[in-house]
């Protein structure tokens, strides 16, 4: 019980503690029991209360969303195609231009100096085919005057040889005749062989005429790059150079003045995965959905800051050959309409294409839906009251719903609220409450694919600017001025001095 410490008796804390434990836990337990509340006698517990809805079964086109960047059907670097002093600039940074329009123009002193000398290399080697000419007709005459007197000396031996026959005359003399008529056939010989080289000279002369005016073709040509025009309609950029600076042109690593981007149409790219494209094809064999590659199938597009519907319409353009060994998708290409130009190149947007043909659907809310592990599932209710688990195959979304695939036949009451009171084989209390259906998306529930009438060209419409023709005989190129103006030409026709990627940019590349 306790011990004697200095007189004083202290009791055993340890020993007391644990002889008094299980009296307290005994207490403790007797209280609880006696203070629980008896279960109430008689009667059953109320019914769970749940909401429920009869499942939705409509027709619909399943409609599937990829993130798709908007990009220019043509996009153009331009650049000069001589080297020369950038004399002055012609456009507004970031305005639009049509085909055509004056964009920069190069210093054209030297090109002007080059022309002048092609044209009169061109005048003087006409010059060298009509001193060729005359040189024949001279070897021409010789060749007569040669003729007559071979016929002479001919002549003169066979009188010779009767008189030497009669010795009427000496040898001496017969032996002068016969000379005279080796020497005449010589000089016809020689005249034959002036004709001749006549003749060649005359050829060469032409071909050194063409080989002049080909260099004063290339002096006109290069003379009209020295303005810069647009090739396409369409928005520039900023000024990459100004005026004064020395540019170089004709080659690969022109200097760059700036770019120009169409603005409609607009192509709009995106990349379907392998799975998408095995069911596209399979659609496609089973004639339920026409291929992309064979029909304009349409298309809806959405930008990052429209979250009402699909606004801009178009249809697809292309589908790749192959898909990327990198990524495992298809690329794919729409044509976007852009009368009202709010479509920018680079630009991201959401798309929309048919995943499928018009069918009968069965949609419920996504609320509805449970889960169990790797299971989706409804809960049922039949006529009796009585709950029953489903599991079922979910699709994609349609009118605010969900689309099911396999598990419901369409007829059937599920629980829209409540899932948590109820398991399978309870009954319940229900209350009915129709599924909503939204149209916020704006697409439809059914499609034909584009005609061919309301195709969108992808070729950039061009317009055909009047020409302005060089002087090229005085070499002087027409006045250029601050405002827009067409590209002069040699020959009368419109040409451009932009450049566009992959394409030649001498003179020398376009001969």
């Amino acid at each position: 019980m306790g011990r004697f410490t200095g007189g004083v008796l202290k009791p055993n804390v340890r020993f007391s503690v644990r002889r008094s434990m299980p009296g307290c836990i005994f207490v403790v337990i007797t209280a609880i029991c006696g203070c629980a509340p008896s279960a109430p006698k008689g009667g059953d517990a109320p019914l769970p209360e749940v909401v429920v809805g009869t499942v939705v079964r409509r027709p619909i086109v399943e409609w599937d969303e990829y993130v798709a960047r908007l990009e220019a059907v043509e996009s153009v670097e331009v650049r000069a195609r001589v080297s020369g002093y950038l004399k002055s600039l012609h456009f507004e940074e970031g305005q639009l231009v049509k085909q055509g329009a004056l964009l920069c123009i190069v210093d054209p002193r030297p090109f002007e100096a080059d022309l002048g000398r092609a044209a009169a290399d061109v005048a003087e080697a006409k010059a060298q085919v009509s001193q060729s000419r005359s040189l024949l007709v001279q070897a021409e005459a010789e060749n007569r005057a040669a003729q007559a007197q071979l016929d002479l000396s001919r002549k003169q031996l066979e009188r010779a040889q009767s008189l030497l026959e009669k010795k009427a005359i000496s040898s001496d003399e017969f032996d002068r005749q016969e000379f005279q008529l080796r020497e005449s056939q010589a000089a016809f010989d020689a005249s034959v062989s002036r004709i001749e080289s006549a003749a060649a000279a005359i050829v060469t002369a032409e071909a050194n005429v063409l080989t002049m005016e080909s260099h004063k073709s290339i002096a006109e040509l290069n003379l009209s790059y020295t303005r810069i025009v647009a090739p396409i309609s369409g928005r520039t950029s900023r000024h990459m150079v100004t005026e004064g600076n020395l540019i170089s042109g004709g080659s690969a690593q022109s200097t760059l003045l700036t770019t120009i981007v169409s603005i409609d149409p607009m192509h709009c790219y995106f990349d379907a995965d392998e799975k998408a494209f095995l069911k596209y094809m399979r659609l496609a064999q089973s004639g339920e959905r026409a291929s992309s590659r064979e029909v304009k199938n349409p298309v809806f597009v959405a930008l990052a800051d429209e979250t009402r519907g699909f606004t801009h319409t178009g249809h697809m353009d292309f589908v790749d050959n192959r898909l990327d060994a990198n990524t495992g998708t298809m690329r794919g290409r729409a044509l976007l309409s852009n009368v009202d130009q709010t479509l920018t190149p680079g630009l991201f947007a959401r798309l929309r294409i048919p995943g499928s043909g018009r069918h009968e659907a069965i949609l419920i809310p996504d609320s509805s839906i449970g889960t169990d592990q790797a299971q989706k599932f409804v809960f049922v209710v039949n006529s009796d009251g009585e709950v029953a688990r489903t599991v079922v195959e979910l699709g994609g979304m349609s009118h605010g719903l969900r689309i099911i695939r396999n598990g419901l036949k369409g007829d059937e009451r599920i629980i829209l609220r409540g899932l948590r009171r109820v398991r399978p084989g309870l009954r319940v209390k229900t209350s009915e409450e129709a599924v909503e259906v939204t149209e916020d998306s704006g697409l439809p529930d059914e499609y034909e694919p584009v005609p061919k009438e309301k195709w969108l060209s992808g070729e950039v419409v061009r317009s055909q600017p009047e020409a302005v023709r060089v002087d090229a005989e005085s070499a002087v190129p027409p006045d250029p001025d601050r405002e827009t103006a067409e590209a002069p030409t040699p020959d009368g026709t419109s040409t451009s001095t932009a450049v566009p990627e992959g394409q030649p940019a001498s003179a020398a590349d376009n001969d």
